[in-house]
C-alpha cells in the first residue's frame, strides 16, 4: 500500500474479511437463515478474530484460513456464516471494497492538485506566455488561459470519476460462486451494510465479468490522468533547454545539483513526475494486457485469488494518488518569470495571425494575401536580425508594395495605420483583442478562473465529502447492528 503524510495505511485483506463476516452475520439472522443463538456465537468468533489481529496476531487475508480461526474458537458451527458464499464472491466483493476507498482518496489528491494549480493561475492570470505547436512557438496566450487548459481536463477526469463511482460501488456480494444458492440470501441488505449503492444483478457477471470492465474502466480513467500529467511535465521539461527560463522550479526539494557541474540546478521533481506518470499508464495497460482473451472464470484478471499476484487495478489507483501528490509538489515549486516570459514571446513572431487578421477586419484584404505578406515579413525581420518590433514602418510599407506586385493585388499602399500596424504585433494587444469563448482574454480568463473554482468548491469537495460520509455511516450502522447482535442472543 502507499502511504503519505495525509494518510493512514490502507486497511488490508483481514480488515474487509471481517467487515463482510460481520454484515453476512447480521443478514443471516436478520433473514431467519441462522438462530439469534447461534447468530451471536458467531459474531462474538468474529469479533476475538478481529481483536487478535488488532493486538498482532495473525491477520489471515484468505477466507478459509480466516475460518480455520474461527473454529479454533467455537467450533465448526460457525462456519454456517459461509452458506450461500463464496471465496469467489468474497474476492470480488473484497476488491471493490479497498478499491472505492482509494478511489474517493485518488479524488481527494485531484482536488488538492487542481487547487495548487487554480492558485498559480489565479496568481499571474493575464500573463502573457508563449505557446507552441509543433515544437514551435505559435501564438501568445497568458499563463492562467495556458493552465486554465490543464484545469479543465483534469475537471473532465474528475466528472468521470464521479460518474464511475456509482460503477464502482455495486455489490458482487451473495452471489457465491457464480449461480448464487439455494439459500435466501438478501443481497440487497448486505449491499447496504457494507455501504454499495446496489448490486452487480447478474450472478455470472458479479464475479465472473464485472473485474474485466472494473479495472478497464479504472486502467481508463488512470491514462488520461498519466497523459494529461505527461503533457504538463513535457513542457516544463523544454524549459530547462534554455539558458534562462521563464517557469522552473525553484531551488529546493524538487531541484538537485550535480556532482561534477557546480552550476546545475536539476529538475528532479519533474523527471521523477514523469517517471511516475510512465509507470502509471503502464499500470493501467499491464491490467488490459492480463485480462485480454482470458474465458471467464479464469484467475488471470482476479489477482485477489492469489495475494502473490496483487491487486492490479487497486495498484494502479494506488499509483495514481502517488502522481496526483507528486504534480501537486512540483506545481507548488514552480516560479514564474513574467518579464522572462513576454521577452520570449517578443523574440519570436507570435503575433502574425493577429497582423493577416487586422489586415483582413481593419483593410478589408483576403486572409491569404495578409497571410503572404506577414509571412515576408518575418522572413525579411529574421534576415536583418529584428524583433518585430524594430522593423521601421516604412520598409514595411515596402514589404507591402512587394507582395502586391508578386500576386498582382490591386491595393498598392499597406492599408494600415503605422498605430494599428504597431498594435497589431503587440502581444498583449493580440491576446486581450480575442473574442471567442473559452479564449485568452481577461475577461475569458477571469470567467473561467471563477468556474474552475466554483467546480471545486460547489461541485468536487461537497461531492468528495457526500461519498466518505456515506461509507462512514454504513460502517457505523453496520458496527450497531452487529453489537446488538454480540449482545441479545433472543435478537
Amino acid at each position: 500500500m502507499i502511504k503519505d503524510s495525509g494518510r493512514a495505511t490502507a486497511p488490508d485483506a483481514f480488515h474487509w474479511l471481517v467487515e463482510m463476516n460481520k454484515a453476512s452475520a447480521v443478514m443471516l439472522v436478520e433473514r431467519g437463515l441462522l438462530p439469534p443463538a447461534l447468530g451471536r456465537t458467531i459474531a462474538e468468533a468474529i469479533a476475538q478474530v478481529a481483536v487478535r489481529g488488532e493486538a498482532g496476531g495473525e491477520r489471515p487475508g484468505d477466507y478459509l484460513e480466516f475460518e480455520k480461526a474461527m473454529v479454533a474458537l467455537a467450533g465448526p458451527d460457525v462456519s454456517r456464516v459461509h452458506i450461500g458464499r463464496s471465496r469467489q464472491d468474497l474476492g470480488a466483493t473484497l476488491q471493490r471494497l479497498a478499491l472505492r476507498r482509494d478511489y474517493l482518496h485518488v479524488f481527494t489528491r485531484l482536488i488538492e492538485t487542481r487547487a495548487a494549480l487554480l492558485d498559480l493561475a489565479s496568481r499571474h492570470p493575464h500573463d502573457v506566455v508563449p505557446a507552441y505547436t509543433w515544437g514551435v512557438q505559435a501564438q501568445p496566450l497568458t499563463l492562467g488561459h495556458y493552465l486554465l487548459g490543464f484545469l479543465s481536463a483534469f475537471a473532465r477526469l474528475a466528472e468521470r470519476m464521479r460518474e464511475a463511482y456509482p460503477r464502482i460501488n455495486r455489490s458482487p456480494f451473495g452471489t457465491a460462486a457464480m449461480g448464487t444458492s439455494s439459500f435466501d440470501i438478501d443481497r440487497m441488505r448486505l449491499a447496504e451494510l457494507l455501504g454499495f449503492d446496489g448490486l452487480i444483478e447478474n450472478s455470472f457477471d458479479a464475479g465472473q465479468i464485472a473485474p474485466i470492465d472494473l479495472g478497464a474502466e479504472l486502467a481508463g480513467l488512470a491514462t488520461s490522468c498519466g497523459l494529461t500529467i505527461g503533457a504538463l511535465v513535457a513542457d516544463l521539461t523544454a524549459q530547462y533547454a534554455q539558458p534562462h527560463p521563464w517557469l522552473l522550479l525553484a531551488s529546493g526539494a524538487q531541484t538537485g545539483g550535480s556532482s561534477i557541474m557546480p552550476q546545475k540546478r536539476n529538475p528532479l521533481g519533474l523527471t521523477f513526475l514523469r517517471g511516475r506518470a510512465s509507470r502509471l499508464i503502464g499500470s493501467a495497460q499491464s491490467f488490459t494486457l492480463v485480462a485480454h482473451n482470458v474465458a471467464t472464470g479464469m484467475g488471470d484478471y482476479k489477482p485477489f485469488i492469489d495475494p502473490e499476484q496483487g491487486n492490479q487495478p487497486q495498484a494502479t489507483i494506488e499509483l495514481m494518488a502517488l502522481v496526483l501528490d507528486s504534480l501537486g509538489e512540483v506545481v507548488r515549486a514552480l516560479h514564474f518569470d513574467a518579464v522572462r516570459a513576454k521577452q520570449e514571446v517578443d523574440q519570436e513572431f507570435s503575433t502574425m495571425t493577429e497582423l493577416a487578421d487586422v489586415l483582413q477586419r481593419d483593410g478589408d484584404i483576403p486572409f491569404r494575401i495578409g497571410h503572404h505578406f506577414a509571412a515576408r515579413l518575418v522572413e525579411h525581420l529574421r534576415a536583418q536580425g529584428q524583433r518585430a518590433s524594430e522593423i521601421a514602418f516604412s520598409e514595411a510599407q515596402r514589404l507591402w508594395r512587394e507582395v502586391a506586385d508578386e500576386l498582382d493585388f490591386p491595393v498598392g499602399a499597406l492599408p494600415l495605420s503605422e498605430s494599428m500596424f504597431r498594435r497589431a504585433l503587440d502581444a498583449d494587444n493580440m491576446v486581450q483583442s480575442s473574442k471567442g469563448m473559452g479564449g485568452p482574454q481577461a475577461v475569458e480568463v477571469n470567467r473561467m478562473l471563477a468556474a474552475a473554482r466554483n467546480d471545486l468548491l460547489d461541485i468536487d469537495r461537497p461531492w468528495q465529502k457526500a461519498r466518505i460520509a456515506d461509507l462512514a455511516r454504513a460502517e457505523e450502522a453496520l458496527n450497531k447492528r452487529f453489537e446488538t447482535l454480540l449482545a441479545h442472543s433472543d435478537d
